[in-house]
């Protein structure tokens, strides 16, 4: 199993916005990215944290540079974000 661990920088008053956007595409990335296999929205006061499973680093890769994630999420988070992004893959032993 293999994680992608994204960290947002939101603000408070953002981060209604940021769960719109979680959900609307949740069901899409279950169903239409290979390998994808669960996707989590964490939240805590410091930031926000959308984590996703998938059964290879391949495939987590692969969702970073797709069209869902680069021309929807990417462009629909953006004004919400007072940061980067920060990027992680992990993978469980």
């Amino acid at each position: 199993m293999v994680y992608l661990q994204i960290t947002l920088a939101i603000a408070e008053s953002n981060r209604g916005a940021a769960a719109e956007v979680y959900t609307k595409y949740k069901g899409p990335f279950l169903s239409t990215i290979p390998g994808a296999t669960s996707k989590d929205l964490l939240v805590r006061k410091e930031d926000v944290q959308v984590l996703h499973g998938f059964d290879s680093e391949h495939g987590a890769k692969a969702y970073l540079a797709s069209a869902m994630f680069q021309n929807d999420v990417v462009r629909e988070l953006g004004p919400l974000l007072s940061a980067d992004l920060d990027v992680r893959i992990y993978s469980a032993v």
